[in-house]
C-alpha cells in the first residue's frame, strides 16, 4: 500500500515538474519572441532553370515592400506571414512560397516558380503556358529561351487571364450547360400549352349531332352541314394557335442550339490549345528540331482548326505544316520533312524554295 502511494505521488512530482517546465519554457519563448526582432531577411528562389529566372530576390523583396508589409525591425511575432505569401503568389509565375520566421530573427522565404514550355504572342496575347496548361502574362523584361508562338491564333482563354486554362473552360462550360438548360425550361409551358391546344383540337373533331325526335331529315342535314362548318372554323383556328406554339418552341430550341453551339466550339478549342501544347513538347523534346525551329506561326484556319507554319533556322523558307494533328500525325509530317532536308534540300541547296509544303501525303510540294 505504501509503495503504490509513493509510487502516485512520484508520477504526480514528475507531470507536474513536466508541465511546469512547458509553461516556463512557453513564457520565456513568448518573451523572446516579443522581444526579438527580425534582424535579416533570408529569399531562396528553389527551383532557378537554364532557361533564366522570372523569379529573382531582388524582385521579392519589391512585391513585399510594394505590399506595405513590416519586415526587418519588427518583433517576429508581429510578422504578417500570410500577408507576405500572398504579395508574392498573387504574381502568376510563382508557384508556390514558403514563409518562416526563425527563433533567432531570420525570415526566410521559399519562392517556387512555374517552368513555361512555350511562350504565346499572338493577336493580343502576351502570356506564358506551362505544360500543365497555365497561363500567365508575361512579366516585364522577360526573355526566357522558349518556343515562341505568334500569328492571329487566338486560345481559349481571354488575354488578361491568369491560372489554369482548364478551370477556365470549365467554368465556361458549366455556364453554357446552365444557359442550355435555363433555355429548356421555357419549353416547358409551351409544351403544355401544345398539349391542351391537341386535346382540344380532338375534341372538336370527335363532335357528333344524333338525330332528335320529331326532327326531319332535311333539318337534320342543315344542322349537321352547320356543325362541319363551325368544326372546320374552330380547328382552322386551333391549328393556327398551334402553328404559332410550334413557332415559340423552334425558336427557343434555335436559341439553345446556337449556345450549344458554342459549348462545342469551345471544346474544340480548348482541344486544339492541348494540342498545341503537346505538339510544342514533343518538338522540344527532339534535339534537332528543338534547335531547327525558330519560330512557330499558328493560324485559325477555315474549319476553327489551329493551321501551323513554321520557321527554320537552315535556310531561307517557310514550312507550312496544314492543320494541328495529334503528335504523332505532326511527328510523321516532321519524319518526312526531315528526309527532304537530308535527300533532297542538300543536293538542290537550301536557297532553292520560298516553301516548303508538307501538308500532304506521302509527298513535299516546294515553290520557288
Amino acid at each position: 500500500m505504501i509503495k503504490r502511494i509513493a509510487r502516485i505521488l512520484f508520477f504526480v512530482v514528475l507531470w507536474s515538474a513536466v508541465v511546469g517546465y512547458i509553461v516556463y519554457a512557453s513564457v520565456i519563448t513568448s518573451r523572446h519572441r516579443a522581444m526579438q526582432v527580425v534582424e535579416r531577411v533570408n529569399i531562396e528562389v528553389t527551383d532557378s532553370t537554364d532557361m533564366g529566372q522570372l523569379v529573382t530576390s531582388q524582385k521579392v523583396r519589391e512585391w513585399i515592400l510594394r505590399s506595405g508589409i513590416a519586415t526587418i525591425g519588427s518583433p517576429i511575432d508581429k510578422i504578417d506571414v500570410a500577408g507576405i505569401r500572398h504579395a508574392v503568389e498573387r504574381n502568376g509565375f510563382v508557384s508556390r512560397v514558403d514563409v518562416c520566421v526563425s527563433y533567432s530573427g531570420v525570415l526566410s522565404i521559399a519562392v517556387s516558380q512555374r517552368r513555361p514550355m512555350m511562350r504565346l504572342m499572338t493577336d493580343g496575347y502576351n502570356v506564358y503556358v506551362t505544360e500543365q496548361g497555365f497561363v500567365f502574362a508575361s512579366p516585364e523584361s522577360s526573355s526566357l529561351y522558349v518556343p515562341v508562338v505568334t500569328g492571329s491564333y487566338r486560345p481559349p482563354i481571354p488575354p488578361s487571364y491568369e491560372g489554369l486554362a482548364a478551370d477556365y473552360v470549365a467554368g465556361m462550360l458549366a455556364r453554357y450547360d446552365d444557359d442550355i438548360k435555363r433555355i429548356g425550361r421555357e419549353k416547358r409551358p409551351l409544351y403544355a400549352r401544345e398539349d391542351s391546344l391537341r386535346a382540344i383540337r380532338r375534341e372538336v373533331r370527335r363532335m357528333r349531332l344524333d338525330k332528335v325526335w320529331f326532327e326531319t331529315e332535311d333539318e337534320h342535314i342543315v344542322r349537321v352541314e352547320e356543325l362541319r362548318t363551325a368544326k372546320k372554323q374552330r380547328t382552322c383556328y386551333y391549328d393556327g394557335l398551334l402553328r404559332d406554339v410550334g413557332r415559340s418552341i423552334d425558336a427557343v430550341s434555335a436559341r439553345q442550339e446556337v449556345v450549344t453551339q458554342k459549348r462545342k466550339k469551345t471544346e474544340e478549342r480548348y482541344a486544339d490549345f492541348l494540342k498545341l501544347i503537346n505538339f510544342v513538347g514533343w518538338l522540344e523534346s527532339d534535339s534537332f528540331w528543338s534547335s531547327e525551329v525558330v519560330q512557330i506561326i499558328a493560324s485559325d484556319g477555315v474549319s476553327g482548326a489551329i493551321e501551323l507554319e513554321i520557321v527554320p533556322r537552315s535556310g531561307d523558307f517557310r514550312i507550312l505544316l496544314g492543320e494541328l494533328g495529334e503528335t504523332n500525325v505532326m511527328q510523321r509530317r516532321f519524319d518526312k520533312l526531315f528526309r527532304f532536308y537530308r535527300d533532297g534540300l542538300g543536293r538542290i541547296g537550301w536557297d532553292k524554295f520560298r516553301k516548303i509544303d508538307v501538308r500532304y501525303n506521302n509527298q513535299v510540294v516546294c515553290t520557288e
